[in-house]
């Protein structure tokens, strides 16, 4: 069916042909016969719990694999515990604000979760266990970051909305935009990346909420059929008396107003990833860094006035994702996909739309900040292994119902 969708654009009928049928061999990045039993069943949480980011984080290089897989499962553990609605939120808290110390204590566990991915709580010693086995580089930034995140986290317990924008911004950077950082800080203490890459917290902080505002945008429905309201009252309030009047068609009109207003607020942190992008000096972290970007602004640009967001699950088609990962490999190539995907949303703006002006200079900006010279050749790379480990994260994605590069 996919092969269908895309027969009509070559570049991604290919990408697809040759994922499906040339580049779907077993690739051994980890050599399981040299790591303990307790990463190895680290791993196996990994998989349990993210087929796709299992595939990611084994994609990158030396011993940063095994410091994101460790910060990974704690993070999981954490939103494992905000999740888990049967836990009184008195007890939440606690719980949530001590798993930054329970990292050093070889005893806990939580037993009484009752969620999908509450192995990670369950066997929490195992966990523990490899994060102290960690260099202490690693284990300072992920301590560190746990119990900010957790702080941010049970501020919004309680608050079942997200009124303003600035709370908007302030949400997505404690579950978002701190994983950004701590990311960054690791990625720096590898000696993989410069130091500038870790220090610099805004533009990590951009990562991470142009991610997570293009899952909360696209997520509308999802959110609100399960009574989450993650779009800001400040934007929504002044289209309709309601978040979930969104949903009925006699109301399109101004839900397609308040999508446009979010997204184009979103796209303001694009010139921020273009620069962190800028500053990558290895392979492997580049791939981890930009695939997830490119395949953001691509799902703005389908999102963007686009009726079905209050209907449906919109998505990337799968050839269209494929091609994308195949080329966003470099830093030209990556450029090239944001500019190609602004250059759509400013050829699909709407004459009547309130944000149309910002939406026309903020698409122009990337325009301009994404413009390569020379755009060189169309050939599409041969795979790598890594390569093949992103390609199956995608794989996974459209096969279920995974998101891809969310940690929460």
């Amino acid at each position: 069916m996919e092969l269908v969708r895309s027969i009509t654009r070559p570049s991604e009928f290919l990408a697809l042909l040759q994922f499906q049928f040339g580049s779907l061999k077993t690739v051994q990045i980890q050599d399981w016969t040299k790591i303990s039993p307790t990463l190895k069943r680290c791993y196996q949480f990994l998989m349990m719990t993210s087929r796709s980011f299992a595939s990611v984080i084994q994609a990158l290089d030396g011993e940063l694999r095994d410091a994101i897989c460790i910060f990974y499962l704690v993070l999981r553990a954490l939103d494992t515990l905000e999740d888990d609605m049967t836990i009184p939120t008195e007890e939440k808290v606690i719980l949530m604000k001590d798993l930054h110390k329970n990292l050093y204590n070889p005893e806990w566990k939580y037993r009484r979760s009752q969620e999908a991915d509450k192995i990670v709580l369950e066997e929490f010693p195992v966990i523990s266990a490899e994060f102290r086995n960690l260099d202490k580089c690693y284990r300072d930034v992920i301590q560190e970051i746990t119990e900010r995140m957790a702080n941010g986290m049970c501020k919004y317990l309680e608050c079942s909305d997200v009124n303003s924008l600035d709370d908007w911004n302030e949400y997505c950077h404690y579950v978002a935009g701190l994983v950004g950082i701590g990311l960054s800080r690791i990625f720096s203490a590898s000696h993989l990346e410069d130091v500038i890459v870790g220090e610099d917290e805004d533009l990590s902080n951009s990562m991470g909420l142009f991610l997570q505002k293009t899952n909360i945008i696209r997520d509308y429905l999802a959110d609100i059929r399960e009574g989450r309201k993650f779009w800001p009252k400040e934007a929504w309030s002044k289209f309709a008396k309601n978040l979930e009047d969104f949903q009925y068609d006699k109301n399109m009109d101004e839900a397609l107003k308040c999508l446009n207003f979010l997204i184009t607020n979103a796209l303001h942190h694009v010139p921020d990833v273009i620069k962190y992008l800028s500053r990558l000096r290895n392979q492997s972290v580049f791939n981890f860094c930009a695939i997830p970007q490119v395949m953001a602004i691509g799902t703005l640009a389908i999102c963007y006035n686009n009726p079905d967001v209050f209907k449906t699950v919109v998505k990337l088609r799968k050839g269209q994702a494929v091609y994308m990962m195949r080329r966003a490999v470099t830093l030209n190539a990556a450029k090239m996909i944001f500019h190609d995907f602004a250059a759509e949303i400013l050829k699909n703006l709407p004459s009547n739309d309130p944000s149309k002006d910002k939406t026309h200079e903020i698409s122009e900006t990337i325009l301009m900040l994404s413009h390569v010279k020379d755009s060189g050749s169309s050939y599409l790379p041969l795979l790598s292994a890594s390569s093949i480990a992103l390609f199956t994260a995608v794989w996974y994605y459209y096969s279920g119902s995974e998101e891809v590069f969310r940690f929460s």
